[in-house]
């Protein structure tokens, strides 16, 4: 039988400051993401957030950002968390965290992500240091796309 390396044990992986990843159960593939290692939590741009109680649990319905051309259907989620989290104007905000399975370079683990209005940022997603912690990456900061192609797609 063969046995899946631990986390510590894989080769360091140097990824750029800008990479595409997908974030399979909520419909987004393959897009561009600004890598922050100042940011501790991931956010992602996300519209007509909306709570509920489904079978005793809260959980949230949301529109995911368009990416790639695409539109993705909206999505329901169980609430993995209430955070006061900083924004990048240093404002302390109340958001919603997720928990969901991420995809980068044919790796694969579940991250938190808070969910937020980027919708005048750059980037739908703010990949932060949290979501890296753990699993033997470095990032280059002075280089992108280095385990990802650079999208074609170019927007809106």
């Amino acid at each position: 039988m063969t046995q899946t390396p631990s986390k510590s044990s894989r080769a360091l992986m140097v990824i750029g400051w800008h990479e595409c990843i997908s974030l399979p159960e909520l419909g987004l593939r393959n897009f561009a993401v600004k890598v922050d290692t100042g940011a501790k939590t991931t956010a992602l741009h996300a519209s007509d957030i909306e709570t509920f109680r489904r079978d005793g649990r809260d959980w949230v319905r949301f529109q995911p950002p368009e990416v790639n051309g695409l539109t993705p259907a909206q999505v329901e989620c169980p609430i993995h968390a209430i955070r006061d989290i900083t924004n990048t104007s240093g404002v302390p905000e109340t958001r919603i965290v997720i928990h969901t399975p991420m995809v980068i370079a044919r790796r694969k683990w579940h991250i938190d992500i808070s969910l937020t209005d980027r919708g005048s940022m750059r980037f739908p997603l703010i990949l932060g240091r949290r979501a890296l912690r753990g699993h033997n990456i470095a990032v280059h900061p002075g280089r992108s796309y280095l385990v990802s192609s650079k999208p074609r797609f170019k927007g809106k």
